[in-house]
């Protein structure tokens, strides 16, 4: 069932609990391209505001899709996916209405950064966020009361930014509610990428996955590839995932695009491989390899010493090779590899 506000309800909920408001309307019919102007006074505009791109496609009633990208701002296939769909949507091929944020950590993504620059907010650990918090707390503030509110369901792209590369899957989680979990698959299969993956978290307080899960809607997100770049294959499974995303939750008229999805699960915190120590970090196994437990995945070389040799890293267990660290140089403590198994 669809989720409806006035307009009206929404502002004076916005003037009451925090201080980000729409330049658009939420339910007129049509495509409305405005902002999310959140007051911010600073040295070089006492009087300034951040402005986050927003568009918003209605064609009466229906389901709403809440549709995010730049959670993190060094990943670009949804914003890219995000931005395109927001200029070319026809709402004569909508039904109920999508909302779109392409640059959802809008500082964080103007400077190529995982986190935010202004006061270095990490916005997928925010949640619920503060209306009286720092930028990146009264966005995620916003996004808690008064967006992910208005939502059916929820589509949020990732990938691996400039410290992780992974195979392109789409992702859901382990959940109480079966019903939910049974319904947040099947969007998350029909989205289309090469893999879908039940997600294990390793770290997930304060997440905006959870915050959208909590409150009962379909949630889908998404890894693909990563490096701090987009590439012409990723872009593409990105805008056809988007659109198959729409088409499956009933939202935009057509039929899902057919693909042939790989579904992988992880079991247990076994399939994450972390480096003891730092170093000069030598690949030995690539993404979508096959390894088996004690094979090496990776080894770690001393950058302040020659003639030591090099700290393996072996395989946990058996599986597949899903994601890697992705600089060559790694700390104390990076994720390296992970691993999931056949579903």
């Amino acid at each position: 069932m669809s989720v409806q506000h006035s307009t009206e309800t929404l502002h004076q909920m916005s003037d009451r609990a925090n201080p980000i408001s729409a330049t658009v309307p939420f339910d007129e019919d049509g495509v409305h391209h405005g902002f999310l102007t959140l007051p911010w006074s600073r040295d070089d505009s006492a009087w300034g505001s951040l402005r986050i791109p927003l568009t918003v496609i209605r064609n009466g009633t229906g389901p709403t899709a809440l549709i995010t990208g730049g959670n993190h701002g060094d990943e670009y296939e949804g914003p890219l996916a995000v931005s395109e769909f927001a200029n070319s949507a026809k709402p004569s091929l909508i039904s109920g209405r999508v909302i779109c944020v392409p640059f959802m950590n809008y500082p964080a993504f103007q400077a190529g950064k995982r986190t935010s620059p202004i006061d270095g907010g990490n916005m997928n650990r925010l949640f619920p966020g503060r209306a009286d918090g720092s930028v990146s707390e009264k966005i995620a503030h916003y996004f808690q009361t008064i967006l992910l509110p208005m939502a059916d369901c929820v589509l949020d792209f990732h990938s691996g930014g400039k410290t992780l590369d992974f195979l392109p899957f789409a992702a859901s989680h382990v959940l109480d509610n079966e019903e939910q979990q049974a319904r947040c698959a099947a969007a998350r299969d029909a989205f289309g990428a090469p893999y879908s993956l039940l997600i294990r978290e390793i770290d997930s307080a304060g997440m905006y996955d959870d915050a959208a899960e909590a409150a009962g809607k379909t949630f889908v997100t998404t890894e693909l590839c990563g490096g701090g770049t987009a590439t012409p294959k990723s872009i593409a499974i990105a805008r056809r995932g988007l659109r198959n995303f729409l088409i499956h939750c009933e939202i935009l008229a057509g039929a899902v695009e057919p693909s042939k999805v790989r579904v992988l699960v992880q079991p247990d915190e076994s399939c994450f491989h972390f480096a003891p120590d730092a170093g000069l970090l030598e690949p030995c196994k690539s993404l979508g390899d096959t390894v088996q437990k004690g094979d090496i995945v990776a080894r770690i070389w001393s950058t302040t010493h020659t003639g030591r040799p090099p700290f393996d890293i072996t395989a946990n267990r058996n599986g597949l090779l899903i994601a890697r660290h992705f600089p060559g140089l790694v700390q104390p403590g990076d994720c390296l590899a992970v691993l999931a198994v056949d579903a």
